[in-house]
């Protein structure tokens, strides 16, 4: 039976991967085997009621990441909605390749850490859409903006959902991962941006974007500060209150959805039913909330009936170095969608094996949140790129994955050598 467990999970797995091919959608691949799983658990079981305390003590950690990733997509989305973000890309007015290419880069890097990669993507991709005409040019800065979002994301407990998983789950605490991987994730980027930094000359003919008058600068304002304080504020408030993240997730939402309600309470019903948090609330990506829900109850069915625990005696006894394990995973999450890789990780070694902040976790941040970036398939950030800007497959990984490739190993050396220098 449990040949059979494993054999579902793999096939649900290849459904994820071939989503497009087959067409069907990877949430309810997600839903469809991480239900099946426990389905077979549960048969396998000679002890329900243990059984059944697992699987709530799963669902409740499960709950606390899919609530931490709701409350904060809920408000990106209501800075989207009043273009908060005009106040950051408004600022973008150079014509020159180069600069333009480290400016955009660099921006995503930190509001990558600050939001998410995902979130950051998108708007930055939706930027050169609007900036850049030439069509070569403008795949080359969206193929790096993935590079840079996926770069920023793994430094930060808010950038990455794989970071922040390892963060929910006591595997990193927010500073040690900020100390630990900032000059990895940095060096990471910086050394592609160089290299590819010869290649580009000239000026770019930008597109003209016409000046909006916008009747609601001041909600702009407001919504754009509040919700990022809030965003930057939860990994505080953990530390001050030792509160599970999504708490002052959840917090940050309840402040923003009360402030928007007031900045609303005199406007009339259309921009009122435009601008409301409710109507944010339709444009939240709910089938990838599902997709997490699905996946990592999956991952959990296996660690229920040890087949994680056998995993992790298998590559350790095989491969016999940590770091070696954790470069070929990284590897492997530009193939595999690094969220279950992390997940099954997370259920393969234990805290007592590896405590907080050991290096084995921090390793594991950075190798699966830059691995991805090796292929466009990789990471949601690329997956996101992939669909706004038609890049090609193939494209990406002639002009890209080598130099994702180049900083990935570079990153991974400046980690090991912070470890020599100051530990």
């Amino acid at each position: 039976m449990i040949g059979l467990l494993v054999l579902v999970f793999l096939v649900g797995y290849l459904a994820i991967i071939f989503e497009h091919k087959i067409s069907i959608d990877k949430s309810s691949s997600a839903l469809l085997v991480g239900t099946l799983c426990w389905t077979l658990v549960s048969l396998i079981s000679t002890n329900m009621q243990e059984t059944t305390e697992k699987l709530m003590h799963h669902v409740g950690e499960i709950g606390g990441i899919l609530f931490f990733l709701m409350g904060a997509m809920t408000i990106v989305e209501l800075i989207d909605t009043y273009r908060g973000f005009d106040l950051i890309t408004s600022k973008i007015t150079t014509r020159n390749q180069v600069k333009l290419l480290w400016i955009v880069c660099m921006i995503t890097f930190f509001l990558s850490a600050s939001l998410d990669n995902l979130t950051t993507a998108i708007v930055m991709v939706s930027l050169i859409k609007k900036l850049v005409n030439e069509q070569k040019t403008k795949l080359l800065f969206v193929g790096m903006i993935v590079l840079s979002a996926n770069a920023g994301g793994a430094w930060s407990p808010m950038g990455d959902v794989t970071t922040t998983m390892l963060w929910i789950g006591g595997n990193v605490s927010a500073g040690g991962i900020v100390l630990s991987l900032f000059l990895p994730s940095l060096v990471s980027l910086l050394l592609p941006l160089v290299i590819l930094s010869f290649s580009l000359k000239g000026e770019l003919s930008l597109v003209d974007i016409p000046i909006q008058v916008e009747e609601s600068k001041r909600e702009k304002n407001i919504i754009f500060w509040t919700g990022f304080i809030g965003l930057i504020s939860v990994p505080i408030f953990k530390t001050v209150t030792h509160l599970p993240p999504f708490i002052g997730m959840l917090l940050a939402l309840g402040v923003i959805w009360t402030v928007a309600e007031l900045l609303l309470k005199n406007k009339d019903e259309n921009y009122r039913s435009k601008f409301s948090v409710i109507k944010v609330l339709e444009k939240v990506d709910i089938p990838s909330i599902l997709f997490f829900l699905g996946i990592l109850l999956a991952v959990s069915a296996l660690e229920t009936v040890g087949v994680l625990s056998n995993a992790a005696n298998w590559l350790t006894s095989t491969i016999k170095n940590e770091t070696l394990t954790v470069t070929l995973m990284g590897l492997l999450s530009s193939v595999i969608d690094n969220v279950p890789l992390v997940a099954a990780t997370m259920g393969m070694f234990s805290l007592e094996q590896y405590p907080m902040n050991h290096p084995f976790w921090e390793l594991l941040a950075f190798c699966a949140g830059t691995g991805g970036s090796t292929l466009i398939i990789g990471s949601a950030a690329g997956v996101a790129a992939m669909g706004i800007q038609k890049i090609e497959f193939f494209w990406y990984v002639k002009k890209i994955s080598w130099l994702a490739l180049i900083g990935y190993f570079a990153g991974i050396g400046v980690f090991l050598l912070q470890k020599i220098l100051f530990e």
